[in-house]
């Protein structure tokens, strides 16, 4: 998700705030919020963005604010990488006592989208495609996906900061060849994954997925979208009973997801850590499905990984994935200039990070190896490459834009510590903190 244009003139506004040298009082905000937008930004897995976004709040009488009573938001737009999406969320913190509830319904095509096999380090990593003339680009690690998502999650409180949370979910995915002509007859590695059977026949075109979850969430933060202190806590159990498709696809699986925040100083300094560990319990997941993120509220637009956006930032997108996987994000979050700026409450920070994950329960590694054995492709072989699993790193840093603590746009750079988990500066400019 991409705001450059919005982002460039607000810092040009904190820079003049700035150079006055002072701070003004905050001004707390009541009632109806209307933000339209126009959204125009670059992405470095789906190139340039364009299209509109609407935010709206509800902040009631004012007397919870920074928190609001009712967050919408609705979008439209498009990537010339060839992706697009529709969206529309809610989160309705007064809608039900002592809880909240949380819709997402969203539609996403992709004409080409990341894939980079099974396990980590156990696929083959390589620089140029199987089979290119020269100066062709590779679509190896390329595919397409459409997906139509709907989510409903409720929370409601059992006691003090315990509270007990459900949701269901349904997922309509399509699965396919890259869909974009200057690609036309390369050789992907879905189709090889395709010819070896580690794609079936019946999850190669996509399928349905119904979720079906329940958990517990224990939550002292002081703020749920720009958090100075407190813990966040999440244990999900997620069902995926297939009787839809009847593919066999049926699954049970776990999700923790912990937070932390540790004021270092005042609310202007803030050492943060997330600890995400999700794991097959029983039954099978379908090819197709296997990097979602089993989360029961959604902070950022994609919910995979690991890599991407949404977990660890500057490994390729989707190139970390098995039946069970962990990832940790550290970062440090210094507030540095508060301003006022069309009535409204900005500040601007800093935060650099550092994140890693890995697989920690494989996903047909077995089957992998066997089409090692079976079959090569001119000099490379690409189902495995011999390599034992291990953790993938990042570093980098970010700037955030925050209006009324509750509308940020992130501007992140991040670099892989291994080449084999991509060798360019990763970069991305979308909406909130990523835990």
């Amino acid at each position: 998700m991409k705001r450059f244009l919005i982002c460039l003139a607000l810092c040009v506004a904190s820079i003049g705030a700035m150079a006055q040298g002072q701070e003004n009082k905050e001004i707390i905000k009541e009632g109806w919020n209307f933000g339209p937008l126009p959204v125009v930004g670059w992405d470095s897995d789906l190139g340039f963005q364009y299209g509109v976004c609407l935010d709206i709040f509800n902040f009631g009488d004012g007397t919870r604010y920074p928190s609001y009573d009712y967050k919408m938001n609705l979008e439209a737009s498009t990537f010339t990488g060839g992706s697009s999406l529709l969206r529309f969320y809610g989160d309705f913190k007064t809608l039900i006592p002592d809880g909240k509830l949380f819709v997402d319904c969203t539609y996403f095509t992709a004409k080409k989208y990341d894939f980079y096999g099974y396990n980590g380090y156990a696929s083959p990593f390589f620089v140029d495609g199987i089979g290119l003339a020269e100066g062709e680009t590779s679509a190896l690690n390329m595919m397409s996906r459409n997906q139509f998502r709907f989510v409903a999650s409720v929370q409601r409180k059992i006691a003090g900061n315990l509270y007990w949370t459900a949701g269901l979910g349904f997922y309509n995915i399509k699965t396919g060849d890259v869909k974009l002509d200057e690609y036309k007859d390369q050789t992907t590695l879905y189709d090889l994954y395709r010819q070896a059977g580690l794609i079936r026949e019946n999850e190669a075109r996509g399928g349905n997925v119904l979720h079906v979850k329940a958990g517990l969430v224990y939550d002292t933060r002081d703020h749920d979208s720009d958090p100075t202190r407190g813990v966040n806590i999440e244990a999900t159990l997620v069902g995926a009973p297939d009787i839809i498709d009847n593919e066999g696809y049926s699954n049970l699986g776990f999700t923790f997801v912990g937070s932390h925040y540790v004021p270092v100083w005042k609310d202007k300094l803030t050492f943060a850590y997330r600890l995400g560990v999700q794991a097959n319990i029983a039954g099978e997941v379908p090819f197709y499905f296997i990097n979602n993120l089993n989360t029961m509220f959604f902070r950022k637009v994609y919910t995979e990984g690991l890599g991407g956006n949404a977990s660890v930032r500057g490994i390729n997108r989707n190139g970390v994935v098995g039946n069970g996987m962990a990832w940790l994000n550290t970062e440090l979050r210094w507030r540095f200039v508060n301003f006022r700026f069309i009535n409204q409450n900005f500040y601007l920070a800093l935060n650099p990070f550092f994140d890693m994950g890995k697989v920690i329960q494989s996903y047909r590694l077995d089957e992998q190896k066997a089409a090692y054995n079976s079959a090569t492709h001119g000099n490379v072989n690409p189902f495995y490459s011999g390599d034992k699993e291990k953790l993938h790193a990042t570093l980098g840093c970010g700037l955030k834009v925050v209006m009324n603590r509750n509308f940020v746009i992130s501007v992140e750079m991040a670099k892989a510590m291994d080449k084999r988990d991509g060798e360019k500066m990763w970069n991305n400019i979308g909406f909130n903190y990523l835990f």
